[in-house]
């Protein structure tokens, strides 16, 4: 049996190796032995890049680092400013990376112990990457410049991405990531929590080696009703269809949604309705009825099903004679989230206002 040295007992030298791997536990694991997950920790604002003309920024901030075999880095920096963006190819875009180093000469035999931050050009190419730092760096990356051409604005147009930035928590901890950057779900990582930031999803590896989704509130909970109300009355005399400044609701990718409404109207007829249309996420499909009063029929409701993108015209009978639309239907969404908003106008042009009144509603339910 080999023995070690446990943590803070007296008349006990410890090497920095040591200490290092005895930091293990504090942060979260990376599904190997004495492994950790290197990263910044969520929602902390530091370690940002940026650009001041083509002098590279970086802003005072901590992290944590991994290397297999020598533990946990520490470190934390002031303010600083690793280099000058490289002149812009003639032809071809480029993209730079900006990362955190820590030196310790134990590794990569550079003769120095200290952490600093690091600007790395990329070549440029008709389908650029960024580089990779050397094999025996310790770093971790904070953002990549993408430099176009001098035809695309060379240096002078040059733009930041934190996209390659890596979060990292304590161990039990909710790990905030996009949902294809989480770590393989395996018997190693059982336990671990993650919130996909993309499509709003909690999640969980259980015991087994599965990635399991936790329901949310809100827009991801199925059964959940997510509500829209008019708070101002809106009045137009305009053609054009354009969306209603209440009445809209945010809906999740992949997702099925009933929606059902009331909607208070009046506008000057004769010859002049109201038509109706709705904008629904990129992808989206969506199948509904007005449940509004027929054109110069105020006895009879429009109930025939039609896609979002076929305008609706529903009557209306002069004034005072305030009448009510109850649309219903259903939504599904794709792999886009986004907005299900009302479109609205007069359906003719009379110079008299055609009006949705305040108190107006829709609502959507997830149903899958």
């Amino acid at each position: 049996m080999v023995a070690t040295d446990p943590l803070w007992l007296p008349s006990i030298s410890y090497d920095e190796t040591e200490l290092r791997k005895m930091d293990s536990p504090l942060v979260m694991a990376d599904g190997t032995a004495l492994g950790s997950r290197p990263g910044i920790r969520p929602g902390d604002p530091g370690l940002a890049v940026s650009l001041a003309g083509t002098t590279v920024n970086v802003s005072a901030g901590t992290a944590v680092l991994y290397r297999s075999g020598q533990g946990v880095y520490r470190a934390q920096l002031a303010a600083t400013s690793p280099g000058t963006l490289a002149a812009a190819n003639a032809s071809f875009s480029r993209i730079d990376l900006v990362y955190l180093r820590v030196w310790d000469t134990a590794v990569d035999a550079s003769g120095l112990r200290k952490a600093d931050t690091f600007y790395l050009a990329g070549t440029a190419s008709a389908s650029p990457v960024a580089p990779t730092p050397g094999a025996t760096e310790i770093y971790i990356p904070l953002a990549t410049i993408t430099v176009p051409s001098t035809g695309g604005g060379g240096t002078g147009a040059a733009t930041v991405s934190s996209a390659v930035r890596q979060i990292t928590v304590a161990p039990g901890g909710i790990l905030p990531v996009a949902s294809g950057s989480a770590p393989a779900p395996s018997v190693a990582t059982a336990g671990g929590f993650f919130y996909y930031t993309d499509t709003d999803v909690l999640a969980y590896n259980n015991a087994a080696g599965a990635r399991i989704e936790v329901p949310l509130l809100g827009s991801r909970a199925v059964g959940a009703w997510l509500d829209a109300y008019k708070t101002a009355d809106t009045a137009r005399t305009s053609t054009t269809l354009t969306a209603d400044p209440h009445l809209a609701i945010t809906l999740a990718a992949n997702a099925s949604y009933e929606l059902e409404g009331c909607l208070t109207f009046e506008g000057p007829n004769p010859g002049i309705d109201m038509k109706l249309d709705w904008t629904v996420p990129s992808g989206a499909t969506m199948q509904w009825a007005t449940w509004g009063p027929v054109v110069s029929q105020p006895s009879n409701l429009d109930i025939i099903d039609k896609a979002a993108g076929v305008v609706r015209t529903i009557g209306t009978f002069g004034f005072p004679a305030r009448v009510q639309a109850s649309p219903r239907g259903r939504i599904t969404t794709t792999g886009t989230a986004g907005a299900l908003t009302l479109l609205w106008a007069p359906s003719g042009s009379s110079g008299t206002n055609t009006t949705i009144y305040t108190g107006s509603w829709i609502r959507v339910r997830r149903v899958a």
